[in-house]
């Protein structure tokens, strides 16, 4: 009899320890999260600043519609640099076609490219991006010094650039819209002024 009492007394001493380690666990994971939150699109230093106002150019896309790059406009405008032979841009195009429903009333997804056209029609067409302005222009791509894809920037209506850099998942995409948000330049940049933030508080704190 009382070798089960001690196995019992035993078994709920166990329980409570593995209790108390998965608590702290769990704080671990949430202090981890924290760290290694997802990052944004990877802001490059060459072109366009954020804040600054974007380089106005007047181009004809390929349906020959006349497209305002930079002027204010009623919405902010997604710019996508692309290629037909970037494996990563294709993988994106459902996301920004969808990313473009969600936030249509806000802004206008163009896509931008250089090379032959005729390359870019039939590129085009199969990539089912015939309801969007696509151009190309080699003098935008030397505007924004772009130098790798798929690279995205946000000009709000102003013609102010808001958000910009390489974008890889969904969640670099939507990052430059948080970036927007937040009135800051990328969601590095964000991360970065909070830690630095909360060390201040801790060193006011000691």
């Amino acid at each position: 009899m009382e070798s089960l009492i001690v196995s019992n007394i035993l078994l709920w001493v166990a329980v409570m320890a593995l209790l108390v380690a998965v608590i702290a666990l769990s704080r671990q994971i949430g202090i981890l999260y924290e760290r290694i939150a997802p990052m944004g699109a990877l802001m490059m230093d060459t072109g366009p600043k954020v804040g600054e106002a974007a380089p106005v150019l007047d181009l004809l896309s390929l349906d020959g519609q006349q497209i305002s790059i930079g002027a204010p406009n009623q919405h902010s405008t997604l710019l996508f640099f692309l290629s037909p032979t970037c494996p990563v841009c294709k993988k994106l195009l459902p996301i920004l076609r969808s990313v473009q429903t969600t936030e249509a009333s806000w802004v206008k997804l163009i896509f931008a490219s250089d090379g032959e056209q005729p390359e870019h029609e039939a590129f085009r067409r199969r990539a089912m991006l015939t309801d969007y302005p696509y151009l190309l222009s080699t003098e935008l791509g030397m505007q924004w010094r772009i130098s790798k894809l798929p690279y995205a920037v946000l000009i709000d209506e102003r013609g102010v650039v808001r958000s910009k850099g390489l974008v890889n998942s969904r969640e670099q995409i939507e990052s430059l819209f948080t970036s927007h948000d937040l009135g800051v330049a990328s969601v590095q940049d964000y991360i970065e002024q909070t830690v630095q933030a909360r060390a201040a508080l801790s060193k006011e704190s000691t």
